[in-house]
């Protein structure tokens, strides 16, 4: 068996009554676009196996929704952020992300930083709007889930968690600086050996490069620090009525399914509740259509290139079509370009 279908069995364990043979109740908080591309993949496995599973989203949701997911029931609640607000602010948030990347390291952190605090707000005015929805709240008691699987990234799926006395577990690829999951997930990532994202840094460093690594890691545990003091931990004791923090609320996690593979990461120790499961979007190919398969084939020895712009670009000025186009035209390989969403 697979190490990526593993973790799909262990959540079934958490799922499923086997004294019974009855099979469990599954609530989900999940995110936009790729991220929700991948959690969809476990979900539509455990509704095959038998197991119940609710998607909860707000109405502003972009992605979610349009995919329409007829195995999975869609519990979509009120908020008063419309979509195009929502979807508008992602769009921007793809495209500072983009021209950031060009930046110096320092350039493309600070802007991050801002990024992730901009959408903070909306995450937490959705959760606050959630959690203060008497409605919603008594029919999810009501429905007296097992588990509730959340995406890491985009906080309240463990505030859920708490208040209804239930256990969950994450998705998640990775976070700024990877300190979601060293506060809260408690995984090692020794600075010595273990480069920060982004940083351009290997594992085998210099003491001057592990010094600036150390720097790095400093900055990401001041700014993750600071982000929870301001804005979640309030938040979180306000909704619960007693003091508590994010990193206390999300370190009650059952498991971490990291959305990578191990081998392409940088070397570090492990704990027992987290498990890699790069790829369990992937399918296997389907044969090109005829015209695509005589186009590939006259690609030579230099093979095709396929250029894609993801999940969340649907579409691009001509200017930027056309200098996209100008630059793989100078390229020995034949190119694929899919502009529209994955």
């Amino acid at each position: 068996m697979s190490m990526k279908w593993l973790s799909l069995l262990l959540l079934l364990q958490l799922t499923c009554y086997f004294s019974s043979g009855s099979c469990g109740k599954v609530l989900v908080w999940p995110m936009e676009y790729s991220h929700w591309m991948n959690m969809k993949t476990i979900l539509d496995e455990l509704v095959t196996r038998g197991h119940e599973v609710t998607v909860l989203i707000p109405s502003s949701t972009t992605f979610i929704g349009s995919k329409k997911p007829s195995s999975l029931k869609l519990e979509i609640f009120p908020v008063s952020l419309i979509k195009e607000e929502n979807e508008d602010f992602l769009k921007l948030f793809v495209g500072k992300w983009m021209r950031a990347v060009r930046d110096s390291f320092w350039n493309h952190l600070s802007t991050v930083k801002s990024l992730f605090w901009e959408y903070s707000d909306i995450l937490m005015k959705i959760c606050r709007e959630v959690v203060s929805n008497k409605k919603l709240m008594t029919k999810l008691h009501e429905e007296r889930f097992d588990i509730i699987f959340a995406d890491a990234v985009g906080p309240c799926g463990e505030l859920l968690a708490e208040i209804l006395k239930i256990p969950f577990m994450y998705s998640l690829y990775s976070s700024p600086g990877s300190s979601v999951e060293k506060k809260s997930g408690r995984l090692p990532f020794p600075p010595s050996y273990v480069p920060v994202m982004f940083s351009e840094l290997s594992d085998h460093m210099t003491f001057m490069e592990r010094v600036k690594n150390m720097i790095y890691v400093l900055y990401f545990d001041f700014w993750f620090q600071a982000f929870n003091e301001k804005k979640w931990n309030q938040f979180y004791s306000e909704v619960l009525g007693r003091p508590t923090t994010l990193v206390e609320t999300m370190g009650k996690a059952e498991m971490w399914l990291i959305r990578n593979y191990w081998d392409f990461s940088f070397p570090r120790p492990r704990l027992p509740n987290v498990e890699f499961v790069g790829g369990l979007h992937c399918k296997p190919a389907k044969p090109l259509p005829k015209e695509m398969e005589e186009y590939v084939q006259s690609s030579g020895e230099h093979g095709i290139v396929v250029f894609s712009l993801g999940s969340m670009v649907s579409n691009m000025s001509e200017e930027r079509a056309n200098v996209i186009a100008s630059a793989l035209a100078q390229i020995p390989q034949k190119v694929i370009q899919k502009p529209k969403p994955l």
